[in-house]
């Protein structure tokens, strides 16, 4: 100290931070009752920002109190630059972790918001907090006097060094990038690649994609492995899809018959079971005669993937019940074998019992 400490430092000096500790008490009442009309709002990002300030205001008081009592004090000109300097990198670090959750809650807010972008992907939200931090880092160095230009050189000589390192890391960075920027696969997707993984995506991060199947089981996906197989994904362009079943009725079924009855089972199932498409026009094709049966498809809507399973089984029990109810028969393939000996055997396809005659 400069010179001897007295009442008449002292007590500005406890004004000035009771100031700052009343001041920040204040603020966090103001933003608490401001939070609660965002949450009230349709826009999320209102609450980013308010949740953001709710931490760095009342810090900002509370450093500006202390500054004030510091300069009331007969403090020695370098402990006084070193309180400036403790208390401004403080703010900083403050400021840079808020900065960074409001960019951060921001960039998940639009991705959530926009249909075709990245909806719970991580990705884009782990880069830009990196990216905040990292200026923050710089700022804090820049003002504690260390000169950051050598260390981005350093960063941009070794830069070439840690990306022959991290080839494989990076090369799923970038094709995580890629595969969000095209909007071939977003969370929330059905896909199934041609090794035979499905189900939907649940998030694409800075390394890897994250896909649980129907079993509830979660299957791990390096985004450069993903980038290069070939995919199917269900949900686009559209999420309502349309699925094939095959049926086969004997020759001797009257087919204007068959494809009536069908037709109504098909129109009742696309109307009571859940997941089908009520507006679905049902469609019933013939196609082959086979060995036994003549056989057609049926071409039923569902809303999604993972319905098909629920919808098929429903209309093959349904279908199934009716046909009986109508005398429509199913015929099951039959082989008639006729064996004579010292000859070649001739097998024949036919419908009916199988029948093995001796001779």
């Amino acid at each position: 100290m400069t010179e001897e400490l007295t009442m008449d430092h002292l007590v500005p000096a406890g004004i000035a931070l009771g100031s700052g500790l009343l001041g920040a008490f204040l603020l966090r009442l103001l933003l608490r009752w401001l939070a609660g009309h965002a949450g009230r709002t349709r826009w999320s990002g209102d609450d980013v920002i308010v949740a953001a300030l709710r931490t760095v205001a009342p810090w900002a008081a509370v450093a500006g109190g202390v500054a004030g009592a510091a300069a009331a004090l007969p403090l020695t000109r370098a402990v006084q630059h070193s309180v400036n300097q403790v208390l401004t990198v403080l703010l900083i670090f403050v400021a840079t972790v808020t900065a960074a959750r409001v960019v951060a809650g921001l960039v998940r807010t639009v991705t959530t918001s926009r249909s075709g972008v990245a909806g719970s992907a991580t990705i884009f939200v782990n880069i830009t907090r990196i990216l905040v931090l990292a200026i923050g880092f710089l700022v804090i160095l820049q003002t504690l006097g260390v000169s950051i230009a050598p260390m981005l050189t350093a960063l941009g000589v070794g830069g070439l060094a840690v990306a022959l390192a991290l080839q494989d890391t990076l090369a799923n960075l970038f094709a995580g990038i890629h595969i969000l920027a095209s909007k071939t696969v977003q969370p929330g997707d059905y896909i199934q690649l041609s090794s035979g993984e499905e189900g939907y995506v649940e998030d694409i991060n800075w390394r890897q994609t994250t896909v649980r199947e129907l079993s509830n089981n979660l299957v791990v996906i390096p985004n450069g492995q993903l980038a290069k197989s070939n995919m199917t994904n269900f949900m686009r362009p559209e999420q309502r899809l349309t699925i094939l079943v095959q049926v086969g009725v004997s020759y001797d079924s009257d087919l204007e018959h068959v494809e009536r009855v069908t037709t109504e089972v098909v129109a009742e199932v696309m109307t009571e079971i859940t997941g089908a498409v009520p507006e679905h026009e049902p469609a019933v094709r013939f196609h082959t005669f086979g060995d036994s049966r003549i056989g057609f498809t049926v071409i039923l809507g569902v809303g999604e993937f993972s319905d098909q399973y629920r919808i098929k089984h429903e209309f093959i029990k349904r279908l199934h019940r009716r046909y009986r109810a109508e005398s429509i028969r199913i015929p099951s393939p039959a082989r008639t074998v006729a064996l004579q000996q010292g000859a070649v055997v001739f097998p024949q396809q036919r419908t009916g019992e199988d029948t093995v005659p001796l001779v």
